[in-house]
């Protein structure tokens, strides 16, 4: 199935119905979405992920509060701003 408003494309795990509306969990995202903005999508538009893969990619992405502040303290912003008067 393919989610209109962002294109997300996977397979569907679940479906649940709640308030009167149908929610439909793609495999991708492993995330509910509104069933009234899916669509039968083009089976070349899927790409496989595996647990594992996904798992990895949800690790790599978590970092401490002091590993951001860090990346944030070194990075050089001085080309982005603005110089002129208004």
């Amino acid at each position: 199935m393919k989610y209109l408003p962002t294109s997300t494309v996977g397979k569907v795990t679940d479906i649940r119905e709640k308030d009167g509306k149908v929610w439909v969990r793609l495999d991708f995202t492993d995330l509910y979405y509104e069933a009234s903005n899916l669509v039968p999508a083009n089976p070349s538009e899927y790409i496989e992920v595996s647990y594992k893969e996904r798992e990895s990619s949800y690790k790599g992405g978590m970092q401490s509060v002091e590993d951001i502040r860090k990346e944030t303290s070194e990075v050089d912003i001085s080309e982005f701003m603005p110089s002129g008067g208004g």
